[in-house]
């Protein structure tokens, strides 16, 4: 007996008409909408870095923020590089703003909540 449940919604989900970069966080939201769990696409960007003048040169915006537990989400499934550079940027945050709650969802993570659900295939994301 399989484990796996597709998301199909019978009514449109907050998540069916937000705008987002890339596939995985569309699936992702598509699982948290599944759950009832309330999110914000982007909400806000944390400034990292200023040059000498105060100018930002480097700012962190979270893939999503769950209000219910106050705790920002960055999903990451690309190249390991990428990878690198979003726990430099995590670490930072953390550093700088240690009131924020962030967790990253790293490849594995993901594709065991995508294996999981049943969200391998794209079609069922839109």
């Amino acid at each position: 007996m399989s484990t796996k449940r597709a998301l199909r919604p019978s009514q449109p989900l907050p998540s069916d008409s937000a705008s987002f970069a890339h596939a995985s966080e569309r699936q992702f939201a598509r699982l948290l909408d599944f759950y009832q769990i309330e999110w914000h696409y982007e909400p806000r960007s944390f400034d990292l870095q200023q040059d000498g003048d105060g100018n930002v040169t480097q700012r962190f915006t979270p893939d999503f923020y769950l209000p219910a537990y106050d705790l920002y989400i960055e999903i990451t499934t690309l190249n390991q590089k990428l990878v690198t550079k979003k726990n430099r940027k995590v670490r930072r945050l953390r550093e700088q703003y240690p009131e924020i709650l962030c967790k990253i969802f790293y490849q594995r993570d993901y594709l065991s909540l995508v294996m999981k659900y049943g969200l391998d295939d794209t079609r069922k994301v839109g």
